[in-house]
C-alpha cells in the first residue's frame, strides 16, 4: 500500500502555475488547483464579445431568412457558438479555477471558427457556380467544399480532445504535455489545410481577375480580408499551443483577445456588412 502510495505521488507533479490571489480557490469537485488560463479571464471582454456576437446572431438570422442564403447558416450558427463560449467565460471571471468553465468556453469557441469556415468554403463553392465551372481551381465546387468542412471537423475533434485531457491532466497534477501534442496536432493539420484553401481561392481569383463584376469587388475585398482574419485566428493558436502551456502567448489575455476573438468579430460583421445574398447575383 504504502508503495502504490509514493508511486502515485511520484507522478504527480508540484502545483505550479497562476493562482490569483484576489479569488480563493473553492476547491470544489470541478475545481483545478490553478487557473489553466494563465490569467484570471477578464469579464468585459468576455460580456462585450457575448454582446456583438449575439448582436450579430440575430442580424445573420434575418438575413439567411431574407434572401436564403442558406451557405451562411453555419456561419449563423458559430455565432451562437461564440456566445455560449463567452458566457461560460464571464462566469470563469467569477471562478477560474472551475474546469467545466474552462472545457465548455474553450469548446464552443474553437468549434465556432470551424463554422465560419464552413460558410467560407460554401461561398466559394456558390460563387464559382455562379461565374461559371471553368473558373474552378482544380477541384469541382463541391469538392472544394467538402473535402475542407470534413478536415475541419475533424481537426477540431481532436483539437477538443486534446483540451479537455489538458483539463483533466491539471485537475489531477499530472503532466499535461501528451494532451498539448494531440492538441498541437489538430492545429497543425488545419493550419495546413486552410493554406490549401487559401490557395485555390487565389487560382480562382486569378482565373477571374478580368471578368466586369465591377459590383463583387467590394464583397470579394471583404471575403478575402474575413477569410485571412479566421487563418490569423488559426495560425495564433497554432503558435499558442507550439510554445507551450503557461507560455507568454497562453497566459496574456491581450493575445488572446486580438488574435482570436478580434479576427473572428471582424470577419462575422465583414459578411454582415458584405452579406453575399446583396452582393452576389444569383445567390442563394
Amino acid at each position: 500500500m504504502a508503495t502504490s502510495t509514493s508511486m502515485s505521488a511520484a507522478t504527480e507533479r508540484p502545483i505550479t502555475g497562476y493562482i490569483d490571489p484576489n479569488i480563493p480557490n473553492p476547491n470544489g469537485p470541478n475545481d483545478t488547483p490553478i487557473i489553466i488560463y494563465g490569467y484570471t479571464p477578464s469579464l468585459g471582454l468576455a460580456g462585450t464579445a457575448a454582446a456583438l456576437f449575439f448582436i450579430a446572431f440575430v442580424i445573420h438570422l434575418y438575413f439567411v431568412i431574407k434572401y436564403r442564403s442558406w451557405s451562411m447558416i453555419p456561419l449563423t450558427i458559430g455565432t451562437l457558438l461564440e456566445i455560449v463560449g463567452y458566457v461560460a467565460r464571464s462566469l470563469a471571471s467569477k471562478n477560474p479555477y472551475n474546469l467545466i468553465y474552462f472545457i465548455i468556453q474553450y469548446f464552443f469557441i474553437v468549434v465556432a471558427p470551424v463554422m465560419f469556415s464552413a460558410s467560407i468554403y460554401t461561398i466559394l463553392s456558390g460563387v464559382i457556380k455562379v461565374v461559371g465551372r471553368q473558373y474552378s481551381p482544380f477541384l469541382p465546387p463541391a469538392a472544394i467544399l467538402w473535402i475542407f468542412i470534413v478536415a475541419d471537423v475533424i481537426c477540431t475533434g481532436v483539437q477538443v480532445a486534446g483540451a479537455a485531457l489538458i483539463g483533466v491532466a491539471e485537475s489531477n497534477r499530472n503532466d499535461p504535455t501528451t494532451a498539448n501534442n494531440i492538441l498541437l496536432i489538430g492545429l497543425a493539420v488545419q493550419v495546413f489545410a486552410f493554406f490549401v484553401f487559401l490557395v485555390l481561392l487565389s487560382v480562382f481569383l486569378f482565373k477571374v481577375r478580368k471578368m466586369s463584376r465591377s459590383t463583387m469587388m467590394p464583397f470579394t475585398i471583404a471575403y478575402i480580408i474575413a477569410a485571412l482574419a479566421i487563418y490569423l485566428r488559426t495560425v495564433f493558436r497554432l503558435a499558442e499551443t507550439a510554445q507551450g502551456l503557461q507560455q507568454e502567448l497562453s497566459t496574456n489575455e491581450v493575445y488572446f483577445g486580438c488574435l482570436e476573438f478580434a479576427p473572428v468579430v471582424v470577419a462575422v460583421y465583414l459578411f454582415l456588412i458584405f452579406h453575399p445574398g446583396k452582393w452576389v447575383p444569383r445567390y442563394g
